[in-house]
């Protein structure tokens, strides 16, 4: 694929994990990914709590509870407990990764990552770049 087509679907894959993300329940950040290989949609995902949980992501003091998941996260699980694999895919997240995602994003076989908005902590963009996975930073 030319690189120019590429930007374009990459914007579009960025607008569309943006778009899931105000799915979510939290406040304070409502961050979308999706997981994509082979130009098709393997997984999505949002910030929110687990399964059996109410759908309340901050406490009374406004911060995030500590077991709510991260959107990337939440699509990696997604893919695990189907009939996919993430080998050689491309995440699409609106906020970079956190430290602990960026370990799964590795472990789960994701080759790139391409998000939005850059976190204050970038130790797990810094983690992927040392992991060999290609991160590009492209604001929406």
């Amino acid at each position: 694929m030319s690189e120019n087509k590429q930007k374009k679907y990459d914007y579009a894959y960025l607008e569309m994990a943006k778009r899931w993300g105000q799915l979510s329940y939290c406040k304070r950040k409502q961050v979308g990914a999706l997981i994509v290989k082979d130009r098709m949609i393997i997984s999505d995902g949002y910030n929110g709590t687990p399964t059996g949980f109410e759908n309340v992501c901050e406490d009374e003091e406004n911060y995030t509870k500590w077991y709510v998941l991260h959107a990337e996260a939440n699509a990696i699980l997604k893919v695990a407990s189907s009939t996919q694999s993430c080998k050689g895919a491309t995440l699409y997240v609106t906020l970079s990764p956190c430290r602990d995602c960026s370990k799964l994003i590795h472990q789960s076989g994701i080759v790139r990552v391409v998000y939005s908005i850059k976190y204050k902590d970038t130790s797990g963009i810094e983690f992927l770049k040392k992991a060999g996975v290609q991160t590009e930073h492209l604001p929406i």
